[in-house]
């Protein structure tokens, strides 16, 4: 039930992504709006996720899971049937008001249902094989339900699944948040939920604006700047929302960076391949989101199994070895060509899949498991929170990258014939706008156009992915030499020294009675049960 309720979060960060043409014909959405329906729930999303782990921990995570869920429902509901493109936008941030409560309470509410190490290490196994699927099937999902009904099934179909994870929850799932919590810390709340906001912001503009915009640096620098106040105000109160004390711990630390890079890596690559499988070898998408379905189907089986490994081999040679799949994939996928295949993309589809699936679950135990039970809430929120700050800056680096080479390829060619700016905007914008201008001229100049604009995507499509394959690669070694190979071993208890008790035969036992006769005190001659009578107390 967990898990159900959290693949239809995840599932919706890349959902709505083959839906946006026919919202931009229904709702006649801008390109600016476009990206806010999807970008509004990332945002509010990772803005809320610390504010909310911690609210878990005080006032109970299944109450918090329980009215996630029912909000999610809710801003479903209404994002399904919203007729401009602002009222989708605010349905979407209610939604990720939702997901922020209902992400990080799956995992603290796991953490305290399995608290045995090999039982949380399965568990965690799945729930990151989910968490990976979700982002994964997303473009599937999206692809069927838009062949078969309007764009505002993608949100629709949560509601159901919503619904009945609030009966389920409220059957099955027991009550736990931390016995010791202190006092709220609203100053906390209300710093740590604007930094990640406005840090989020800038990063997810910068591709539109250019990193070297004024209000893409200020945004970034103000999110820097809030997050650093929050620091140091956690630093000096007495009930802090987040203890700093968990980052002192390199298997927290090292292993959230870790994790942070993986989805960095799937996310990034996905937003400018789906491009690729759509704009430059013409699937629909529905065919794009089959075509992507390798990447979630190995990834589902791979994070189970990755756990199996570790408990043979240790958490740094599996997680070292996932991110060095991940760059491989990365690398090979960057060799396509504009006459490229999708058999050219499949080999670095299955060794993303088997990476990510290797070193996502091993990573999230390490973090999970170098906390205390009762701040599951907050130390779930914490990794949610890296996760998607990793996925944010996957498609805002690379997809920079693959915009700056594009437009830098395209401009040279285009300067010569004088196009009036609004058009050359167009066409500089995206490789979907250039063709749908190419589409429109025709003949020889139409056709001319097409190649010279698939020609400069591709070339942006490789810098990116190869960017990407460096990135993780670098984040490989980091890791291998940062992340511990076992967890450390619990301290032993002293143990008091046993005076012997007296016995008649100087052993300090006390020989068994008679048969027949019961001891002093006993009602019945029979033993009790779960431990023979003979047996030492």
């Amino acid at each position: 039930m967990l898990c159900v309720s959290l693949l239809v979060v995840s599932l919706d960060n890349t959902i709505l992504n083959v839906a946006l043409p026919t919202i931009v014909r229904d709702l006649h959405a801008s390109t600016s709006e476009l990206q806010w329906i999807v970008d509004s729930y990332v945002v509010v999303f990772a803005g809320f996720l610390l504010t909310l782990g911690s609210l878990g921990d005080r006032i109970g995570r299944r109450r918090v899971f329980l009215g996630g869920l029912a909000v999610f429902a809710a801003g479903s509901a209404v994002s399904a049937f919203c007729t401009t493109s602002g009222s989708l936008i605010a349905a979407r941030a209610v939604m990720g008001v939702g997901g922020a409560a209902i992400m990080p309470s799956t995992l603290s509410i796991l953490i305290n249902l399995f608290p045995e190490p090999a039982e949380r290490e399965r568990a965690i196994g799945i729930w990151s094989g989910t968490t990976g699927l979700g982002v994964a099937i997303g473009p599937v999902a999206g692809g069927w339900l838009l062949a078969h009904y309007w764009w505002g099934s993608v949100f629709l179909v949560n509601v159901p699944i919503a619904l009945a994870g609030l009966v389920l929850g409220t059957a099955v799932l027991p009550s736990s948040k931390d016995p010791a919590s202190k006092a709220p810390d609203p100053a906390g709340a209300v710093m740590s939920t604007a930094g990640m906001a406005v840090l989020l912001w800038g990063v997810i503009e910068a591709p539109t604006r250019s990193w070297s915009s004024p209000v893409v640096l200020g945004a970034i620098a103000a999110g820097l700047a809030v997050l650093a106040g929050f620091v140091l105000f956690e630093r000096a109160s007495s009930h802090p929302m987040l203890e700093l004390s968990f980052f002192s711990s390199r298997r927290f630390s090292a292993s959230m960076g870790a994790m942070a890079l993986v989805i960095f890596a799937l996310m990034g690559s996905l937003f400018v391949l789906t491009q690729y499988l759509q704009f430059s070898l013409g699937y629909s998408a529905l065919q794009t989101g089959l075509r992507i379905a390798p990447i979630a189907c190995i990834l589902l089986v791979a994070a189970p199994l990755s756990m199996v490994a570790v408990r043979r081999v240790g958490t740094k040679p599996v997680v070292f070895t996932g991110m060095t799949m991940i760059a491989a994939g990365l690398f090979l996928a960057s060799r396509v060509s504009v006459h490229g295949s999708y058999a050219d993309v499949l080999p670095g589809f299955v060794l993303m899949g088997l990476g990510t699936g290797l070193a996502f679950a091993p990573c999230t135990d390490s973090v999970m498991g170098s906390l205390p039970l009762e701040k599951a809430g907050v130390g779930a929120a914490t990794n949610s929170a890296a996760l998607q700050t990793g996925a944010a800056l996957g498609v805002a680096l690379l997809g920079s990258l693959l915009n700056t080479r594009y437009q830098s390829r395209l401009a040279p060619v285009l300067a010569p014939h004088h196009v009036p700016k609004p058009l050359l905007d167009l066409i500089t914008g995206s490789l979907g706008a250039a063709l749908a201008v190419a589409g429109h001229l025709g003949g020889r100049l139409g056709a001319a156009l097409a190649a010279v604009a698939r020609q400069a995507f591709v070339s942006g499509l490789d810098l990116a992915l190869l960017a990407g394959a460096a990135v993780v690669a670098a984040g490989a070694v980091v890791a291998v030499l940062l992340i511990p190979n076992r967890a450390p071993a619990p301290p032993v208890p002293a143990q008091r020294p046993r005076t012997p008790l007296p016995g008649r035969d100087g052993t300090g036992l006390t020989p068994p009675p008679p048969a027949g006769k019961a001891g002093r005190g006993s009602r019945s001659s029979a033993p009790r049960r779960g431990r023979s009578r003979s047996q030492p107390r």
